[in-house]
């Protein structure tokens, strides 16, 4: 089995994901784009999954990053071809642009940790399948997705209201449950102006104390969506 990643920034990579597949004898063929020789494949052809990950930028910035059109096209082709796929916040924002709906910046910020719930759809969705209604997911971004048409959303959040959706074998996902203390406290200091902003000058702090918190409280919670995640991408779900 063998996974397409685009990984838009050095510090934002597929994370426990990665630990995951790579357990179930997966190959992960992981397009850099921050790197100069960084490029994407004409097809998917070959391809058993698609995964696009997080990054700074807007889904909406084509210009400044002009392979952000041929990631939605890919995108298009995996939706048209039934490969699974998923796609984590910016990645998640990719998948709505591309599908045709709005992504926008939401009302407020979202970093740190904040419940999600799931909706009835949700409930019943395979990704979700041994996960409480209400649980806590790691959050960082500025943007938010609306829901494409014909896709069904499957979890919402208080400050973001639009938290995964699903279109058949396509998921988007706004939060981070790839992501380790290590990752977080990287994207602490790599992006500690932000967090500065967002909720003052001992965030970095905060912020490490509310993830050891949630990370020792989480650990099954994880377990069982990187399992529902993996079996998706591998086509066991139902």
């Amino acid at each position: 089995m063998k996974a397409l990643v685009i990984q838009h920034v050095a510090c934002e990579g597929p994370g426990l994901l990665s630990d995951a597949l790579l357990k179930r004898n997966w190959e992960l063929d992981i397009c850099y784009m921050d790197l100069p020789n960084g490029t994407l494949p004409a097809s998917l052809a070959g391809y058993n999954a698609f995964i696009v990950l997080g990054g700074p930028m807007g889904a909406y910035e084509e210009e400044a990053f002009p392979y952000l059109l041929r990631v939605q096209e890919l995108i298009r082709e995996a939706a048209s071809t039934g490969l699974p796929t998923v796609g984590i916040c910016l990645g998640g924002q990719l998948i709505a642009r591309a599908l045709g709906a709005e992504v926008k910046p939401n009302p407020v910020k979202e970093i740190g940790w904040h419940p999600i719930r799931l909706t009835p759809e949700g409930q019943a969705a395979p990704l979700f399948a041994g996960l409480p209604y209400e649980f806590q997911v790691f959050q960082w971004h500025g943007d938010t997705f609306a829901i494409p048409a014909g896709a069904s959303l499957l979890a919402q959040g208080e400050l973001c209201l639009n938290q995964a959706f699903v279109d058949n074998h396509v998921w988007a996902l706004q939060f981070h449950l790839e992501v380790t203390p290590d990752i977080i406290a990287s994207w602490a200091e790599i992006y500690a102006d932000e967090l500065a902003d967002f909720s003052g000058p001992d965030a970095a702090e905060a912020l490490a104390r509310e993830t050891q918190h949630h990370w020792e409280a989480g650990y099954g919670q994880r377990e069982q969506f990187l399992n529902n995640l993996c079996a998706i991408l591998e086509g066991k779900a139902d």
